[in-house]
């Protein structure tokens, strides 16, 4: 019996022996499940992040940190206060847009 795949073994190949991603994938697809795998390993839910925190979380990952944030918070996988102080991981529920009115 087969399972599906794991979100981090439909992404594995992304990502160099040293755990780097090697680039940001073009096709949408492939974005999107790269930004699910980081979103879920990288960000608990229900906490608020600084943005220094979330660029650390990142930079590990991959150098080009602020796209990888960008692309989370526009693809809904994050959420970010009107003026930028603190981030959170959110649910998708298919509004992307990133922005929500208050943080706790």
């Amino acid at each position: 019996m087969t399972r599906p795949p794991s979100s981090s073994a439909a992404v594995a190949d992304l990502f160099t022996a040293d755990g780097r991603l090697k680039a940001v994938p073009r096709r949408a697809a492939r974005r999107e499940a790269l930004l699910a795998h980081l979103a879920a390993t990288l960000f608990e839910p229900g906490r608020d992040y600084a943005e220094p925190e979330v660029n650390e979380a990142l930079r590990t990952v991959h150098e080009d940190f602020p796209a990888l944030r960008r692309y989370l918070v526009t693809g809904g996988f994050l959420t970010r206060t009107k003026d930028g102080s603190a981030y959170r991981r959110q649910q998708r529920t298919g509004s992307p847009g990133g922005a929500i009115t208050a943080a706790a």
